[in-house]
């Protein structure tokens, strides 16, 4: 797979927002570290609650730690606004631990891509909420949320 480009290219419109959106989402529910970290420059920027990450390689082994981790993971996201190479979302995601105590974790991102539409800068606040496993609304097999499963406005969330 190339990392040359990654459409859709900024600037952004409502659609093409909305559609990179979408395809971060689908990209992390594959939980595939390789896959993933083709998304972002090879000197990516990540600040992920208060872990530093400066370039693609350490994106791919923070990937492989958090998926070892929060198991059975589930993500949704949502476009919150976006301006030319800029898109700040809203997420949630639904996960268990070796344990089987299930979270769901809350956040947003603010993104910056290069001109080639890979991800540079990424910038993440995340809140860890306990819940029961009946509690749970991410209830799709493992991968792709499908297309008429409800987003997180629908959900309430």
């Amino acid at each position: 797979m190339t990392t040359d480009s990654r459409p859709p290219l900024p600037p952004f419109t409502l659609e093409t927002a909305v559609q990179k959106v979408r395809l971060a989402e689908d990209g992390w529910n594959s939980r595939d570290p390789e896959k993933v970290s083709l998304a972002y420059t090879p000197d990516t920027q990540w600040r992920n609650r208060v872990e530093f990450v400066s370039n693609r390689e350490e994106a791919k082994a923070f990937l492989t730690r958090k998926w070892r981790k929060e198991l059975d993971y589930r993500l949704i996201k949502e476009l919150w606004a976006f301006a030319d190479n800029r898109i700040a979302v809203r997420y949630a995601y639904e996960w268990h631990d070796d344990s089987g105590n299930w979270f769901r974790s809350y956040g947003n991102e603010n993104w910056e891509f290069a001109a080639n539409g890979l991800m540079h800068r990424r910038f993440a606040c995340i809140n860890d909420l306990p819940i029961g496993e009946a509690e749970r609304k991410f209830r799709w097999p493992l991968g792709r949320r499908p297309d008429d499963h409800p987003g997180l406005s629908e959900l309430g969330l």
